[in-house]
């Protein structure tokens, strides 16, 4: 992720930040210049910003005001009352349960991690407003009561994302990746995964990259669920380190491609953390100069 500056004091600020806490100024996400930025009051409800390129005004998200989940502003011209990342979220769990509050606002940290990769990387970002059939959405469900009741489970169907809230529980959350065998099983990593599978939908199905797909990953026609089913009984062959990048990848060639895709989302993230961070130059001892 980027380092964000406060345009008033120059103060350190993360992606997820609504206020300075240097100088107290209000701060908020513009996807229009990708910066986390402060911003003054204007008229109306509206916020303008000193950055360079920024809207003349923006609105705060709805659930940047009324739920304070969210950090995102709206430029002026797009009147929708929920921010680009938002307006992605289908569904949330009831929150007369202070728990599940907590849990959606973890879930919608992380999903606008994943937005913020998705756009920077320049790939195709529609709404189910956009576009009914063939629009991301995601859904953030709780298991419902009752012991005969199948639990929610975390998947991609139809260019829907469901996550089980559960996994905003982080001791449930590591019960589920020591379980599992997981190691990358975080909320982003669950974002990014799941979004690999409704990007293959997008880019290669019935297209011309299939053919290049099946070269790489093998071939997608084999049956899911039986391959499933084996993976979780036999496991990952010996040799998965050799040809895939996780256990899982070798259960079906889907898989594959979408723990690749993870991956290389974590690469991206990775790699621009690194770029953002000052390094000096070592003297012989190994001390930063």
């Amino acid at each position: 992720m980027k380092i964000f500056h406060c345009d008033h004091c120059g103060n350190l600020l993360f992606f997820e930040n609504t206020l300075c806490l240097a100088c107290g100024h209000q701060v908020a996400y513009l996807p229009d210049v990708t910066l986390v930025a402060s911003l003054t009051p204007a008229d109306e409800g509206r916020w303008s910003s000193p950055q360079k390129g920024a809207a003349p005004s923006y609105r705060l998200c709805r659930n940047y005001t009324d739920e304070q989940v969210c950090n995102w502003a709206i430029p002026e011209g797009d009147e929708h009352a929920f921010c680009l990342s938002c307006r992605l979220t289908l569904i949330i769990p009831d929150l007369a349960d202070p728990v599940h509050r907590q849990a959606w606002y973890r879930l919608e940290v992380a999903k606008r991690r994943l937005v913020f990769t998705l756009r920077a990387l320049g790939l195709p970002l529609r709404n189910r407003e956009e576009d009914p059939a063939k629009g991301l959405a995601f859904e953030f469900k709780a298991d419902p009561g009752g012991p005969v009741v199948e639990s929610v489970m975390t998947g991609h169907a139809m260019g829907v994302i469901t996550i089980n809230i559960a996994e905003a529980d982080d001791a449930e959350r590591e019960r589920r990746r020591m379980e599992m065998g997981e190691p990358y099983r975080t909320l982003l990593g669950h974002m990014r995964h799941e979004s690999g599978h409704y990007y293959w939908d997008q880019l290669i199905h019935d297209q011309p990259p299939l053919e290049r797909f099946r070269q790489l990953f093998g071939d997608e026609q084999i049956d899911y669920g039986a391959a499933l089913k084996t993976h979780y009984a036999q496991g990952a062959p010996g040799d998965w380190q050799t040809r895939f990048v996780s256990a899982y990848a070798s259960a079906h060639p889907w898989e594959d491609w979408a723990e690749t895709w993870a991956h290389y989302l974590h690469m991206v993230d990775t790699l621009e953390t690194a770029a953002a961070q000052p390094v000096g130059s070592l003297n012989r001892d190994g001390a930063s100069q």
